[in-house]
């Protein structure tokens, strides 16, 4: 079983990830394979909705949205971390995960989701509830924890120094492992995810 954590921070090793390796750390320890996989600080492209990844599978951009979505075809699960900005997530994360997900939800049904969010003093919880809609929108499990998934600080350092937050990230890593584990379990028990009805479209203006 494998998990990617995927970090919206343009700062490879700052407070998001530190963050997402505690999880990581963790998930290894219970014996699930891990990948942190770094956004990074180039631009990242919103979407034009040009509908180019519908009919050939692949956006045209090519800045790692491709990349991630080919490697969440063999991934069990997936934590997403940003830092937090003007309450909200980064504008990188927000523009890679429309794009990774749009028309693309098959690579992500039926698989643990969880984000977790950094930040320097408030917005936390905003920016958290907006990167779990992409997982309830895409029949994905949210993984809890004891609190809500974030951490406080400025550096690295004083992350380490949120003993609660970095407990809940542990706690987190521990449940998205048990979920895994269960999942697993009731595969080979024949146990399936649920068959998918036709997509039903009703627009509120006809």
């Amino acid at each position: 079983m494998k998990v990617i954590l995927v970090n919206g921070s343009p700062k490879e090793k700052g407070c998001t990830y530190t963050a997402l390796k505690e999880v990581a750390d963790t998930l290894e320890k219970q014996g699930i394979e891990t990948e942190i996989f770094q956004v990074g600080a180039k631009a990242v492209a919103g979407c034009i909705g040009c509908n180019a990844c519908i009919s050939t599978g692949k956006c045209f951009v090519g800045d790692g949205v491709n990349e991630f979505v080919e490697k969440a075809k063999t991934a069990d699960g997936f934590v997403v971390g940003s830092p937090v900005h003007y309450a909200a997530a980064s504008g990188a994360i927000t523009s890679f995960l429309d794009r990774a997900f749009y028309g693309k939800g098959a690579a992500f049904a039926g698989k643990p989701g969880a984000a977790v969010v950094s930040c320097r003093r408030g917005g936390a919880s905003a920016a958290f509830d907006q990167l779990n809609k992409y997982f309830t929108i895409n029949s994905m499990p949210v993984v809890s924890s004891q609190y809500w998934n974030q951490v406080h600080g400025n550096t690295p350092e004083e992350v380490r120094q949120d003993a609660e937050g970095m407990q809940t990230m542990r706690t987190l890593g521990n449940n998205m492992a048990w979920l895994l584990k269960c999942i697993e379990a009731g595969k080979a028990a024949g146990i399936t995810f649920p068959e998918r009805e036709p997509a039903v479209k009703t627009n509120f203006i006809r």
